[in-house]
């Protein structure tokens, strides 16, 4: 079973519905249906770029649940550790169209059937068949369970010898509060290899302004890629013995931030996992994540490799 899968990830899919029109999500008349979540998009992305990807989760018996299994199938994400259940619904999300700027989200996922899963889901066969694991920080948000589930899969994953990416993806809503949200990503960021917080996540985790200061304080933690997402302007890197600015690629028009993030997660684990040097797979993930803002879906601006290729050599 060895390398079954290039990545295998775990979470929460959801149905998404986005609005056709622009206006207040109650005003709203006409939605379009698309499959949505951090890890689900990070796995849709890696696919579509040819690596194989795994993704855990469990589903509701429901319309919800039938739609988001068959959505991943054509996705061609393994879907061979994918959980059903009769005593929880699948989760799902109104998003808002806007102009500019950030839409309006609202989840109903509250006691889904993902935030559910527990350690009875985790299969060792299965995570041992996959050479890298991408955690988000927003699992470990849904419940006890799913915390306790992050935590054993990150531990098994590096006793394993496979290197683990982390992105806190936060989700403040979903914590207590930002000091309790804080500890539980800084605490799991111990067990990660490459972690990729956005600079405004890192100022919240750490109470640092300077990429330079949030870098180290994850590499004191024993992280030994940090790369920090700072919009427009690019990333910055560091590892041990190399740090600097990667620029980010000029977008004609942002039509939806959702899904940036994940798009950029996508370049730079695909890159790294293909063998590019970190400023490759960087730049990578800049571009990634540029094309994914251009779209409205969560994932629609998800390229092939061609696509990816092509896109590149126009903004060189």
């Amino acid at each position: 079973m060895t390398n079954k899968l290039d990545v295998v990830t775990f979470g929460e899919p959801m149905a998404m519905f986005y609005a056709n029109e622009t206006g207040p999500l109650h005003e709203v008349t006409s939605f379009s249906k698309a499959l949505a979540g951090a890890e689900t998009n990070v796995a849709t992305g890696l696919s579509r770029l040819g690596l194989s990807a795994g993704l855990v989760t469990q589903l509701g018996q429901d319309t919800f649940g039938r739609f988001i299994a068959q959505a991943l199938q054509q996705e061609k994400i393994d879907t061979e550790s994918v959980y059903f259940t009769n005593e929880a619904p699948t989760g799902m999300l109104l998003k808002s169209k806007v102009e500019e700027g950030d839409p309006e989200v609202e989840y109903f996922r509250k006691n889904s059937a993902a935030s559910k899963l527990s350690l009875e889901h985790f299969d060792e066969d299965y995570f041992s068949s996959a050479r890298h694991l991408h955690v988000t920080g927003i699992s470990p948000a849904l419940s006890e369970s799913c915390h306790s589930f992050a935590l054993h899969a990150m531990k098994f994953m590096r006793d394993k010898g496979r290197t683990i990416s982390f992105d806190p993806n936060l989700r403040p809503k979903l914590w207590p509060d930002t000091p309790t949200m804080a500890h539980a990503i800084n605490d799991l960021s111990a067990y990660c290899d490459w972690f990729l917080p956005g600079i405004g996540e890192g100022k919240i985790l750490t109470g640092y302004t300077e990429p330079h200061d949030i870098a180290a304080f994850y590499m004191e933690r024993g992280v030994k890629v940090v790369v920090i997402k700072m919009g427009a302007e690019g990333a910055y890197y560091k590892t041990a013995g190399e740090e600097g600015m990667v620029k980010g690629f000029k977008v004609e028009q942002v039509v939806d931030t959702v899904g940036a993030g994940d798009g950029f997660a996508v370049g730079v684990i695909s890159g790294l996992l293909d063998g590019l040097s970190l400023t490759e797979a960087v730049q990578r993930g800049n571009a990634v994540g540029a094309l994914a803002v251009m779209s409205p879906g969560d994932s629609d601006g998800l390229p092939s490799r061609e696509q990816l290729k092509a896109f590149m050599q126009e903004h060189k």
